[in-house]
């Protein structure tokens, strides 16, 4: 099975110029390295701030509106994302309580079962 883990982040990511430390950033690479030897990672990527991107938004049959970044809603944003290889949601998520934190330990994972 593959699931999609989402990455939700603290405010940080937010703040312009915003860079996890080196330190953060060498414990994520080598986490994501294990779970590539692991044969786990299908695609892990991180996402710019909020402020490069853009929503559409649809509301009926009127035209979609397109709203600017940056969101004021932290919580409903994603920072970056894995898709992995497992067995169960339960397993994946046994994996993912290791990962190392770069969002200032205020982050969420949100981990689900892609629809195959």
């Amino acid at each position: 099975m593959r699931f999609m883990v989402m990455v939700k982040p603290g405010a940080e990511p937010e703040v312009p110029g915003f860079q996890p430390s080196a330190e953060e950033l060498t414990e994520m690479a080598a986490f994501n390295d294990r779970l590539f030897k692991e044969g786990r990672i299908v695609l892990a990527e991180g996402l710019t701030s909020s402020a490069e991107g853009v929503r559409v938004v649809f509301e009926g049959d009127a035209e979609p509106k397109v709203i600017d970044g940056p969101f004021a809603e932290t919580k409903e944003l994603v920072a970056g994302f894995w898709v992995l290889n497992g067995e169960s949601l339960e397993e994946v998520t046994e994996l993912m309580k290791q990962a190392p934190n770069p969002e200032a330990k205020g982050g969420v994972l949100e981990i689900r079962p892609i629809s195959e």
